[in-house]
């Protein structure tokens, strides 16, 4: 079989245009290629730098160390250390799958919980994997030399004073924000500025230069309190043990210096251990010397007294007939203890009289007793600037009746905090000068109100309602109890019904005594509240008045205040060396 032969085909070369406009495409796209090269090279190469630095360069923080607390001494009640904290970049840690096993060890979580973690969050270039480590524990997991693992330099905030100050103190976040007590009220002052330094990283966010910009932080400013840490200490010592002793729910102390208005102490129980925030109880946090209100029973006594003696109305030779112990104010009847006869104002204070008192006020009249409570600081705010200090309760005069002005008169439908009813104390003390209360020695504003001193009673009516309150501890009075070895102590005791929905409770009441020392001159006012005994007793001389006069002993001892009676001190000394 024959092949056919293919005819000859002469081909045709192709025409030189298209050559030319293969070259001149060509042409055409090297000359825009250069203009672009040249206009980002040369007329626009700030372009480039930013798209570079966008990459490369990175603004680094550089924590600033948080201000300490200090007590009036130096004594620190909140200190920052430094730690070290574990970042990563995701993406680099999982290149490196076989050796998770060791970085969970030594960041003490599991295997799957940190892989799962890393995955979720692959795409970021920071995620912290522990916060806060000792610089010990932060170099056991640096030893490992892992890619995608670093460090950064953080604070963590310490109470040496640990539960005794817990809640005065207060707490800050992880971060080093003030959350509660002082920490929140004087964050401000006390966080500082961070500074920031300019670095170039790689693409896993190592830093591999350091570039010249650096601005340095600012340290957070140091603070000082008024609060006396001895005086702390002791008063939180005494109250956790009553406390505990009594059965009780709760319990509150506070010691003022009558002379400045300074918180000396302040304590709360139940408390918490503010280095351990997995040991915070509900409610611990809460100060309830400023954010607890309750009805001040006789306590308040003293109070409506000084304005009866200095309206004139009365005298301290006033004599009120106590009814056999039984007064009829319309439908509310008021009852004593026990028939006191005729009382004049030593023995109505002495006795505690609620017929007594009533009568008084009445005398008085809602506006008057109104008043006198008012320019005595209750329902008002102490000037402290505490976080959520409450005003109390302080109704209108006007709202008052007969039986409202009654009550009022021994302490019930008057509503309190215990700084409240400690700083009208303390203007007792003071010969009648009301001062706003102050925690902060150094001058840093604690956003409180802008408050006055004020002159509420005459100082020679304050000296002599002190002289009154002197027979409430004497073998007479319903506070003997409170007495203390060698120094004239003149205070009152309240015993008060709490409420509930169906009105005062006759089983629940807290136990109060307010006093001051020594009587003619006093350095100190404390008070003293424990909030539901429940172990038998539960009157403020029983309770409370025992309290206040363990730690009234030992805080005038350590501030040194001369006995009032030397010779009586020296005796009482040396009957417990012999025992």
């Amino acid at each position: 079989m024959s092949r056919r032969r293919r005819p000859n085909v002469r081909l045709e070369p192709p025409p030189p245009w298209r050559a030319r406009a293969v070259l001149a495409v060509f042409g055409v796209f090297a000359v825009v290629l250069g203009a672009r090269a040249f206009d980002l090279q040369v007329l626009d190469r700030q372009f480039l730098v930013e798209e570079g630095t966008k990459r490369h360069v990175r603004t680094v923080d550089v924590p600033a160390g948080r201000g300490a607390i200090r007590d009036r001494r130096g004594e620190p009640l909140a200190l920052s250390a430094p730690t070290e904290s574990v970042w990563a970049v995701p993406s680099a840690v999982l290149e490196a799958p076989e050796r998770l096993s060791a970085l969970a060890g030594r960041l003490e979580t599991g295997v799957a919980d940190l892989r799962e973690k890393l995955n979720r969050h692959r795409d970021r270039q920071f995620l912290y994997l522990r916060r806060q480590l000792s610089p010990a524990q932060a170099r056991h997991v640096m030893d490992l030399d892992m890619p995608g693992i670093f460090l950064q330099r953080e604070y963590r905030r310490y109470y040496p004073a640990g539960e005794a100050a817990a809640q005065l103190v207060g707490l800050t976040d992880i971060d080093g924000r003030g959350q509660e007590g002082l920490e929140l009220a004087l964050d401000e002052s006390l966080h500082g500025e961070s500074g920031s330094r300019r670095v170039i990283k790689d693409r896993l966010g190592r830093v591999v230069e350091d570039l010249a910009q650096f601005t340095p932080p600012q340290a957070g400013r140091d603070i000082r309190l008024t609060v006396d840490l001895r005086l702390q200490y002791l008063a939180y010592r005494e109250l956790k043990a009553a406390v505990t002793q009594n059965e009780a729910k709760a319990g509150v102390v506070v010691m003022l210096d009558p002379a400045s208005g300074e918180v000396l102490a302040m304590a709360s129980y139940p408390s918490f251990n503010p280095n351990s925030r997995s040991s915070i109880p509900t409610g611990g946090l809460r100060n309830r010397a400023v954010t607890d209100i309750f009805e001040p029973g006789s306590t308040i006594k003293p109070l409506m007294i000084a304005r009866a003696l200095d309206s004139g109305v009365f005298s301290t030779a006033s004599t009120i007939d106590t009814e056999g112990g039984s007064f009829r104010v319309g439908r509310l009847t008021v009852r004593d203890f026990r028939d006191y006869g005729d009382v004049d104002f030593a023995r109505l204070l002495a006795k505690s009289s609620n017929v007594g008192a009533a009568k008084v006020g009445l005398e008085l009249g809602a506006e008057a007793l109104w008043e006198a409570y008012r320019d005595f600081g209750l329902g008002d705010m102490t000037g402290i600037g505490f976080p959520g200090e409450r005003y109390g309760v302080l109704r209108d005069f006007y709202q008052w009746g007969d039986i409202a002005t009654a009550t009022a008169a021994y302490g019930y439908g008057v509503s309190v905090t215990a700084l409240q009813l400690t700083r009208a104390y303390a203007a007792i003390a003071a010969d009648g000068r009301l001062h706003p209360l102050s925690l902060v020695a150094t001058d840093i504003d604690a956003a409180g109100p802008d408050l006055r001193e004020r002159q509420v009673v005459d100082p020679a009516t304050a000296r002599t309602v002190r002289d009154l309150l002197r027979g409430v501890v004497a073998p007479e009075g319903t506070a003997t109890r409170a007495d203390v070895a060698g120094y004239d102590i003149a205070g009152k005791t309240g015993t008060v019904r709490k409420v509930d929905a169906d009105g005062y409770d006759h089983k629940r009441h807290q136990a109060l005594f307010v006093g001051m020392a020594p009587a003619d001159e006093p350095r100190l006012v404390t008070l003293v509240m424990i909030d539901e005994p429940r172990d038998g007793d539960y009157y403020g001389g029983a309770v409370a008045a025992p309290v206040f006069a363990r730690i009234m002993r030992d805080a005038l001892r350590t501030l040194r205040v001369p006995p009032s009676e030397p010779a009586m001190l020296t005796a009482d000394a040396g009957r417990e060396e012999a025992s």
